[in-house]
């Protein structure tokens, strides 16, 4: 049975090593100077200058099935502080991070309780699942005041393959946008904070509604047999039928 359960948040978990290479030769492979940082996302060369991005510790603005995000590798220390520096975000307000599949999911978040049934009901798509945190991801700085994590899979073909791509290491994921600011459907509405980013990723407009701008769904099943809506988001209805179709079956059951 499924009920409403109020959140808690203890203290975080220690520190993994990551060990981040050298980015130079990369850069001259893929001829990318600090003025051709901005590449479209179906350029060949994209993905690859993504990954390298990434393991360089930098931060990366690309689309996703809602709005366009600010990423970067979610066990890097300084990459996770810039991350926030950039956004201007308050350390105590967590980020999400994006996996590329359900098995992804399962190895950074505690997801015995949930069946397959249920988070394939619910994912890929606009919806962030907030679970407890596994000991894979190390980061101290990521998230540091909660043993939970947001996890999402977008429905969007370039992150799914960056994630593919990026060595199983999940990502840390928030809209690009400073804080305070209405999040973006186009990489011109985040112009201001270009030169603080190592790539931007475009597919143009991803959106042409006010609505789309609400994000992700965010809903936490952290806890055996119990949902608490964090956010209503741009997935409310299907969110919430596939929960009550759950809860439904399993009473029949």
């Amino acid at each position: 049975m499924i009920s409403m359960l109020k959140p808690s948040f203890p203290p975080g978990i220690t520190l993994l090593p990551f060990n981040v290479p050298n980015f130079t030769t990369i850069k001259k492979m893929l001829n990318i100077s600090q003025d051709n940082k901005i590449n479209k996302v179906e350029e060949p060369k994209a993905l690859l200058f993504a990954r390298q991005c990434l393991l360089d510790g930098e931060i990366i603005a690309l689309p996703t099935d809602t709005v366009y995000g600010l990423a970067c590798d979610a066990n890097n220390e300084q990459a996770i502080q810039k991350l926030y520096n950039i956004k201007g975000r308050d350390y105590h307000k967590p980020v999400a991070i994006c996996v590329k599949n359900l098995n992804a999911l399962r190895r950074y978040g505690k997801s015995d309780h949930l069946e397959d049934a249920l988070l394939e009901g619910l994912l890929p798509g606009p919806i962030t699942i907030i679970l407890e945190r596994s000991a894979q991801l190390s980061n101290r700085f990521l998230n540091p005041n909660t043993t939970k994590i947001g996890i999402r899979i977008p429905d969007f073909l370039f992150i799914q393959n960056l994630c593919s791509m990026f060595d199983e290491q999940p990502l840390a994921l928030t809209s690009a946008n400073r804080s305070g600011e209405p999040s973006s459907l186009n990489i011109h509405e985040f112009e201001a904070i270009w030169p603080k980013l190592g790539g931007i990723f475009d597919a143009g407009q991803i959106g042409m509604s006010e609505e789309r701008r609400f994000a992700s769904t965010v809903v936490d099943l952290s806890q055996p047999g119990f949902f608490k809506l964090v956010r209503e988001g741009v997935a409310l209805k299907s969110t919430l039928k596939t929960l009550h179709d759950l809860k439904n079956k399993s009473t029949r059951n």
